[in-house]
């Protein structure tokens, strides 16, 4: 690598720093630097390429690889080029100092005299000063036209080519800040220099150490406002993309069926009760499970993957990958129980009689609506009914599956976020003409990932902002038909750090649409509290903990996830998992 950081640059000009002489020679079908030498007592004349790469060859005089040279001196002015302020810092010989021009700088360089040697005589400073700007390599992609018409993954991934050149751009700081910006703390620029090294297995099983679901992670976290929010490259230019490399390596490996199990050689005789297997559940799981402990995950729906499969499109999240990485979990050794709704089959405490600790991953999968009048018509639907209907039961392949897709022609989607864009790119692949994303606060203010919101709009969806629906209208067969809407304006900023909406008097109109899906949010569901009254919770419904190991008010009973902070992401998820998992080992070795 260190002849190609050289190697790629044009324009190289070298000159002797006593006479300012220019070395370079252009000849019809070559070109080079020449020097004069003095190899066993006799001149000859070198020739260095002008990437200035070793000398071995290309000599008046033929040079045995590893003898040094007596002296190396400007053909010119005849100065000595050998200096003393230098030596090697691969073999220790003796160097030749002269002056590289590139991009209007002036920057010593020093030539080995042990022919052959490949040491290149630059500071680390001086190459980042020569090499040439790489700049990040976005991934290729369905076009908009075409993938409007299919639920196919939209990006496609990068290249091993294009993997390499972008994880040439990390500069591998000291101090990685990217690191702190990951929830979970992946050893970030230890996986990419391994793909600068084009070890793209050991770059996976690097993310391994700290991260189980890397091929989810690297398509739906938000690594912009994360860990790439921290990359100092991103300061002056375009950040690292680590979630596209994260992805890249996670793929390579499982389509190159190099994943392997590691083996648990220790048991610790205990067991755990996770509940849902969502981002959250899965990572202290996995865990678990490594530390030795027998994991029984009980999850409510028929299959698992919690969020991961009932909330994110396919075109986002192939459930390929999701079932590969929860496969990967039961050859782990995790017991999966499906259609397990606790606090209905059993409660916390019937759990804690057979466990040693309870993990509770549940999301928050309570609709929320916005209590307006006619909320009730149909054809308006909440954005967990909706996505569920589409991803999890494929309503998308009906009749191939028996789930009815729910229809619209002009669809209406109420809110800013992640789950807004999905409802409204999946409205669009299923049949309907025109989709608006009706929202009460400006572009800037959405909560929505840059990439969603790119790829919604290449695709036509509508985008109707600083709105806020006021009152649904419908048909005498109580079908929506249309929303009264007002326009707002943006006031000071409210707890969440967005400015605050405020409707603007007098400005009510209509919005025709025959479909709405409400994606503003969702709330704690009741079921587990409704048999666990003591297991406490904040102002909002969700249940309090000590951040410190996630551990509840209830003993031996540990929570995370959205059940905790409410609609969070998936990796933050996953930080939670990983919190509980080291505090349940810890509890329960002290025990």
């Amino acid at each position: 690598m260190e002849q190609n950081i050289i190697k790629y640059k044009t324009h190289l000009n070298t000159y002797c720093p006593h006479c300012n002489n220019r070395l370079n020679v252009k000849e019809k079908d070559s070109e080079y630097i020449l020097f004069k030498a003095i190899y066993k007592s006799k001149e000859l004349d070198l020739k260095l390429s002008a990437y200035l790469e070793e000398f071995t060859i290309d000599a008046s005089e033929s040079i045995v690889e590893g003898d040094k040279l007596s002296d190396l001196f400007c053909p010119h002015c005849k100065t000595s080029l050998v200096t003393e302020e230098k030596v090697c810092e691969e073999c220790g010989s003796k160097v030749g100092k002269i002056i590289i021009s590139a991009y209007s700088k002036l920057i010593p360089f020093y030539i080995c005299l042990n022919s052959g040697c490949k040491w290149i005589g630059l500071s680390k400073t001086d190459k980042r000063k020569l090499e040439q700007k790489i700049p990040r390599q976005e991934m290729p992609e369905q076009d908009h036209k075409l993938r409007v018409h299919n639920f196919m993954e939209v990006p496609y991934g990068l290249t091993s080519e294009l993997a390499v050149l972008e994880a040439n751009r990390c500069i591998q700081c000291k101090k990685p800040k990217c690191v702190d910006g990951c929830p979970v703390y992946i050893d970030i620029p230890g996986f990419i220099k391994l793909i600068c090294e084009e070890k793209f297995d050991e770059a996976a099983k690097k993310i391994k150490e700290r991260n189980v679901l890397p091929a989810v992670c690297g398509r739906v976290c938000p690594q912009e406002d994360q860990c790439e929010k921290t990359c100092i490259l991103g300061i002056k230019d375009k950040p690292v993309a680590i979630g596209n490399l994260e992805r890249f390596v996670a793929d390579f490996e499982r389509k190159m069926d190099l994943v392997k199990i590691p083996l648990i050689k220790e048991k610790r005789g205990k067991s755990i009760a996770v509940i849902g297997s969502g981002p959250g559940g899965l990572t202290c799981a996995a865990d678990l499970i490594q530390l030795g402990y027998a994991v029984t995950i009980y999850e409510a729906l028929h299959q698992p993957g919690g969020v991961l499969v009932y909330g994110i499109p396919e075109f986002r999240l192939p459930k390929t990958i999701v079932n590969f990485e929860i496969d990967y979990l039961r050859k782990l050794g995790c017991k999966i129980e499906l259609n397990h709704v606790i606090g209905n089959i059993y409660t916390i405490n019937e759990l804690l009689e057979d466990f040693d600790a309870v993990y509770i991953g549940v999301g928050a999968g309570l609709p929320r609506f916005m209590n307006i009048e006619g909320e009730n018509l149909c054809n308006i639907f909440s954005a967990n009914e909706y996505l569920t209907r589409i991803n999890l039961m494929k309503a998308y392949k009906f009749p191939e599956y028996d789930t009815p897709l729910p229809r619209g022609k002009n669809v209406a989607v109420i809110g800013g976020g992640n789950v807004t864009m999905d409802c409204a790119r999946c409205a669009l692949r299923t049949g309907a003409e025109k989709v608006t994303i009706v929202y009460r606060r400006s572009r800037k203010e959405m909560p929505a990932r840059e990439e969603e919101i790119r790829h919604a709009e290449e695709e036509g969806i509508e985008f109707k902002l600083l709105t806020n629906p006021v009152k649904y209208m419908g048909d005498n067969q109580n079908w929506v038909i249309g929303m009264e809407c007002v326009q707002m304006r943006l006031g000071e900023p409210d707890d969440s750090g967005r400015r605050r909406p405020i409707p603007i008097k007098g400005s009510n109109f209509i919005h025709d649409c025959d479909l709405v899906i409400v994606a503003i949010g969702a709330g704690p569901n009741p079921i587990i509290f409704s048999t666990t009254p003591d297991l406490k919770r904040n102002k909002w419904g969700y249940i309090e903990v000590n951040p410190e190991t996630m551990e509840t008010s209830k003993e031996f009973v540990y929570a995370g996830g959205d059940i905790v902070t409410g609609a969070a992401t998936v990796i933050e998820a996953m930080g939670a998992g990983r919190i509980a998992a080291n505090a349940i080992d810890k509890k329960l070795l002290d025990l």
